[in-house]
């Protein structure tokens, strides 16, 4: 490609010695990014978009179907399920960990990426945290009713009862309790430690009493003083720093609840470092398949631009291949440990009953991400969008190949069994998805989708660069990333 000017070089990406833009378009200033971001939620109802109406229509009429779904279990008990024996732990354990593998890319975008100083976080960390929020609730609900009676839930604590019945503090499931739970708190206070700023500006632009009060509250005494300033910027390295263990720890935990077992296809000790990684890989596939739309409709191709969906497609092929690495390591240590069961449990996997779920789970997983060697294929969004949701669909049906394969087929041939799902254990896995779209959809449309201040951070306006000058179009290196507060004249919210 031959360009002669060498502005236009740069703008494009195509110059080695400059790193590509993070904020496009000509004459963006720090107005302008809050005009962009701040207007979506600023939109009267009647001006609301007609695309994000009719997906919140369509995950209203999901999460109506949840409700449905959950009712009926209640009253009915979880034999409405196609849990049977031996697969005790069907669709709805394989649902929680497909759900909290979801959760797993907003915390890593915005606490490991914010201490490796990687500025290209900045356009999507905010949405990729609301997501984790959203994805915990959603996992979180299917041990809640797996326990069966619900209403006596409370067994499950460690509190003082007539039954001196105490939780076995041994158990992984009772580890995952604790882990997801702390996950769940430290990510809930770190997304919402990160809006803070972002809210005072809403609150300062608002046009009525009703939403400058809400957004005040949320806001509590925000007001850009250098003061603020320093200790915002203090909790939120703090914040990231104790949220990075949790990112590997908790799907290491999740993990646990397979990998202590002596069921053969459980029983390894690649689970751990797996898991987390199938999680990262199905999280990323989430952001994409969540941004490329929002940016779409809401006119935020500037500020979430194609360096940042391309250098999501790169992680999204490397994880694949982490995956597909984990895959083909079962299969060795099957072979090489030697002991039989294990052996037929993997090839049982491949060429057994359930052969065409593992065989979804191989080509979504580590075949489809292949093509985004290709930079071509990575500027495509149509191309984007495919394969982002066929990851999604290939790592659920990795939760699905570990669980009931390795259950429909144990030690004893004369235990075996097959699992089908039945029509409510589907409505519900498609009701949560009803949940997870609602609450995204309203953040989208009454919360700031991009963190503001952090973008603003890392534009060359921030440092005193004219925004068309050669140095200040590609080279941000220098830019303070994350949570560092923009230049003193944009500490005021606009």
């Amino acid at each position: 490609m031959t360009i002669s000017d060498p502005n236009s070089a740069i703008q494009l990406g195509e110059d080695p010695r400059h790193r590509p833009l993070l904020v496009e378009g000509t004459g963006e200033d720090f107005g302008s990014v809050t005009q962009a971001v701040a207007g979506i939620s600023e939109q009267p109802v009647q001006q609301t978009n007609k695309a994000w109406v009719a997906a919140f229509m369509v995950s209203l009429t999901l999460l109506a179907l949840l409700g449905a779904m959950l009712f009926h279990l209640i009253t009915t008990g979880v034999g409405v399920w196609g849990n049977n024996n031996p697969v005790y732990w069907g669709w709805p354990i394989v649902n929680f960990v497909f759900w909290v593998g979801i959760g797993h890319a907003g915390t890593l975008i915005s606490a490991i990426l914010f201490l490796t100083r990687q500025n290209w976080r900045t356009g999507v960390n905010r949405a990729a945290e609301a997501m984790t929020i959203f994805a915990v609730v959603c996992a979180g609900m299917f041990p809640g009713v797996h326990i069966g009676r619900v209403w006596v839930a409370y067994w499950l604590f460690p509190l003082p009862n007539q039954m001196d019945m105490w939780p076995n503090f041994r158990s992984p499931l009772l580890w995952d309790v604790f882990a997801v739970s702390t996950y769940a708190s430290v990510s809930l206070v770190f997304w919402y430690m990160g809006m803070i700023p972002d809210l005072a500006t809403l609150r300062d632009r608002a046009s009525n009493n009703i939403r400058k009060i809400a957004y005040g509250i949320a806001a509590i005494g925000w007001t850009g003083s250098s003061r603020h300033w320093h200790r915002y910027e203090r909790a939120y390295l703090l914040l990231a720093a104790l949220a990075t263990p949790l990112v590997l720890s908790v799907h290491s935990v999740v993990s646990f609840d397979f990998a202590v077992s002596q069921l053969p296809g459980w029983h390894t000790t690649i689970f751990p470092p797996y898991f987390v990684a199938g999680a990262i890989f199905s999280g990323f596939a989430m952001v994409l398949t969540l941004m490329v739309p929002a940016r779409q409709f809401f006119g935020l191709k500037h500020i979430i631009t194609m360096n940042h969906i391309d250098v999501m497609c790169r992680i999204l092929m490397a994880t694949g291949l982490l995956v597909g690495y984990a895959y083909s390591i079962e299969f060795f240590i099957a072979w090489y440990g030697g002991v039989q069961y294990e052996s037929f449990a993997f090839v049982n996997r491949a060429f057994g009953n359930y052969w065409w779920a593992y065989w979804i789970m191989v080509s979504c997983n580590v075949i489809f991400p292949q093509i985004f060697w290709s930079k071509k294929m990575r500027r495509n969004l149509w191309v984007v969008m495919l394969v982002s949701i066929t990851t999604n669909i290939g790592m659920w049906f990795e939760r699905f190949v570990i669980t009931v394969t390795s259950l429909s087929r144990d030690f004893l041939p004369s235990s075996w069994g097959y699992f089908s799902p039945t029509w409510v254990d589907m409505c519900m896995f498609l009701g949560s998805f009803g949940l997870f779209f609602t609450l995204f959809l309203l953040f989208l449309r009454f919360l700031p989708t991009v963190a503001m201040a952090e973008v603003k951070s890392i534009m060359p306006q921030a440092h005193g660069e004219t925004s068309n000058s050669i140095h200040g179009q590609g080279d941000h290196d220098h830019a303070p990333a994350g949570g560092a507060s923009p230049a003193p004249a944009d500490r005021q919210p606009s």
